[in-house]
């Protein structure tokens, strides 16, 4: 099977993880990474989209550089530490799953607008977000996504990541 074009370049980020340091779109390139948004207090579609890539984690576990991407749609109370204890609770590997976190104004421009994936963040209510898992390349293109809403997800996400892997991208406007 043949590698989808490129929907769109992911723009430069820097973010927070978990652990307090910081993951730029620089750090990813070089590796196929899968992003999703959620948020750690979600009662909506989080968790199961958590437990997805907690699935996604443990099946790609052994392949070198590939990483998972969690983005934090509220990141007024989703600070490192709570990310810290919500990763750990899942037991997820912060060496290959890394929860993410940044000023509210950034986080929006980087879904809306980098992302082109939809983000509604309204005072006293829960962000409404993405339910997509994003697939993207070792040059930094966003190559396919697939909503968790799908009962194929999984399976369809690691497909295009073993695509990826086998079918390198040469350059960021392959």
């Amino acid at each position: 099977m043949m590698v989808e074009p490129p929907i769109a370049e992911v723009p430069d980020f820097s973010f927070t993880t978990q652990e307090g340091k910081t993951l730029t779109k620089a750090d990813l390139i070089g590796k196929v990474w899968v992003a999703d948004f959620i948020f750690t207090r979600c009662a909506g579609p989080c968790p199961v989209m958590t437990s997805h890539m907690a699935e996604l984690a443990f099946k790609v576990a052994k392949i070198p550089n590939v990483k998972l991407v969690s983005f934090s749609v509220d990141p007024d109370h989703d600070t490192p530490a709570v990310l810290a204890e919500y990763a750990a609770n899942i037991h997820a590997n912060p060496e290959q799953w890394y929860f993410v976190t940044g000023p509210l104004d950034k986080t929006i421009a980087f879904i809306q607008q980098g992302m082109k994936q939809p983000l509604v963040v309204e005072p006293g209510a829960m962000p409404t977000h993405s339910t997509r898992f994003m697939v993207i390349d070792q040059a930094g293109m966003i190559r396919s996504c697939h909503d968790v809403s799908d009962p194929e997800a999984i399976q369809k996400t690691l497909i295009d990541v073993g695509n990826l892997i086998r079918h390198p991208a040469t350059s960021s406007r392959s």
